[in-house]
């Protein structure tokens, strides 16, 4: 079950600088990073509705990464509880009626 969520893990960071190249990417008001890649808003590598692809994949991106943000959180959280000793829980409810 922990090679799973090493697994998803990689995944997650892998899908984090995805987003953070394709928010890097797009077109600014001042042209941003876009415009040191030597192009400028004629020249695209997806045809003239760049905007509207970049926009577009970045959203998808960013819902895939609030998913499984959320799945990783819920899911450490279930491990941690998991590898618990009974001697440890134990003294946590201990701690816990003080």
């Amino acid at each position: 079950m922990t090679v799973l969520f090493y697994i998803f893990l990689f995944l997650f960071l892998l899908v984090c600088l995805i987003l953070c190249f394709a928010i890097l990417i797009q077109e600014a008001k001042s042209l941003g990073l876009g415009a040191s890649f030597g192009g400028d808003s004629g020249d695209s590598l997806f045809g003239t509705s760049t905007a509207e692809v970049l926009k577009r994949f970045t959203a998808y991106a960013a819902g895939i990464f609030l998913v499984s943000c959320l799945c990783l959180s819920f899911w450490s959280s279930s491990l941690g509880r998991a590898q618990m000793t009974p001697a440890m829980s134990h003294q946590l409810e201990k701690a816990a009626e003080e």
